[in-house]
């Protein structure tokens, strides 16, 4: 049987995907321990947001090891006139960015981070440790198997000397769980210049991207009373730990499940010593939304609300910060996601695709501000317990298929099978 010259180039041409599809595969397969070695190092190494030496330390392992894989890497320092939001640190680390130049054109932007919400000390109690198909670690979920993903993906693509990317450039950031206050123009600048952003937050426990983010708002209330001594004349205080409970618990009810907003109140502190009534106290409330309008809504209630106090003569005020902006979903963003279903779909698995945030406020947000770029989130791992201090871990099992479909994703956009809008 004779077959047609369009036929046997159809046919080459199938060969030649399934031979390249393999060959990611089977790189990806060697990059599996490397990656579990780089978690356990990534979480050997104390990183809170504002542990300035911890940050330093992280900062330069990960800077060796994206040069190690060809990066040209540069440690950004924070900007000197950042946004200032009341409780968080006053100092934060370097931004770690870096650029891996091809012969191609597409521009590819990578987002994770390396900081976590944990204070110094913890690791000793919670090493890293493998358990079955689990791996757990403090920020070993939120985020710093995101920051691995991404090395390994890049150790991935240089094995297979592939180079038909115009520009990827990765970014890690040093305080994204205090949002990100030292590099966010960055982020945003990074964004606009380049053509698809992938952020590797997790997953969740279950394989999706995410299309859509909260945004978030700080509140800062803020109580003032009179001091009096606590056994002789407690009468003559005005107790602002009293005013400050009493606003807390009227303000208790301001989340709103069918519009994704919820409102906690997440630190407070009054007074300084144990005998004296306190004057002043403070309290911090975190307030999610998916729709800045939802903002406005919150805060026109808790002003109106602190009218009402408890104790006589306090004076009662709230100031709001915008730590994060909401990122909606975007319609550029469908085509990017379908396309990383159905890479996913070629070695078996079912990766979903979320329009609803699930209430975190992300670096993509920022990202997205002023591009029409496709942003995809969540490409990280599958994982559990992200801010629980002694159940955080990563699915082990989703390390590969994650390796592949990053790999693919960077593959198929430089060479225009997964085509932008």
């Amino acid at each position: 049987m004779t077959r047609s010259p369009a036929l046997v180039a159809i046919f080459v041409s199938s060969l030649a995907v399934m031979s390249g599809q393999n060959a990611v595969l089977n790189r990806v397969q060697l990059e599996k321990q490397p990656l579990l070695d780089t978690l356990k190092a990534l979480v050997e190494i104390e990183s809170g947001s504002a542990d300035l030496e911890g940050i330093a330390r992280i900062g330069t392992l990960v800077a060796e090891r994206l040069q190690a894989v060809g990066g040209e890497v540069e440690s950004v320092p924070a900007v000197p006139n950042m946004l200032r939001i009341e409780g968080l640190p006053e100092r934060l680390g370097n931004t770690v960015v870096a650029r891996f130049r091809g012969k191609g054109t597409k521009r590819i932007l990578l987002l994770a981070h390396m900081d976590t919400v944990y204070p110094r000390g913890m690791l000793a109690q919670q090493p890293f440790r493998i358990e079955g198909d689990l791996a757990y670690g403090l920020g070993i979920a939120d985020d710093k198997h995101g920051v691995a993903l991404i090395i390994h993906a890049l150790s991935v693509l240089k094995a297979l000397n592939y180079d038909q990317y115009g520009l990827i450039t990765v970014l890690i950031s040093p305080d994204e769980e205090v949002g990100s206050l030292a590099e966010r123009d960055l982020i945003t600048s990074l964004g606009a210049s380049h053509d698809i952003v992938f952020s590797f937050e997790g997953s969740t426990a279950s394989d999706s991207v995410r299309l859509a983010t909260s945004g978030i708002d700080i509140g800062t209330l803020t109580v003032k009373g009179r001091a009096a001594h606590a056994g002789t004349a407690p009468l003559d205080g005005r107790n602002a730990l009293y005013e400050m409970a009493h606003q807390i618990l009227q303000m208790r009810d301001l989340s709103d499940p069918s519009k994704a907003v919820k409102m906690n109140w997440t630190l407070a502190s009054a007074g300084s010593v144990t005998n004296a009534i306190p004057e002043n106290a403070r309290a911090i409330g975190d307030i999610r939304a998916d729709d800045v309008k939802n903002f406005d809504g919150v805060e026109n209630v808790i002003r109106e609300r602190i009218q009402k106090h408890l104790i006589p003569d306090t004076t009662v005020e709230v100031k709001f910060q915008r730590m994060y902006p909401p990122m909606p979903v975007r319609p550029q963003s469908f085509g990017p996601a379908e396309h990383a279903q159905r890479i996913y779909k070629e070695i078996g698995g079912t990766l979903k695709v979320s329009e609803v945030s699930t209430g975190g406020g992300t670096d993509a947000a920022f990202a997205a501000l002023n591009t029409k770029a496709p942003v995809l989130e969540g490409l990280g791992l599958r994982n559990f317990g992200s801010h629980s201090n002694n159940v955080e871990y990563i699915y082990i099992s989703s390390i590969e298929p994650h390796l592949y479909l990053t790999a693919r994703l960077i593959m198929d956009v430089s060479e225009g099978k997964l085509v932008l809008p």
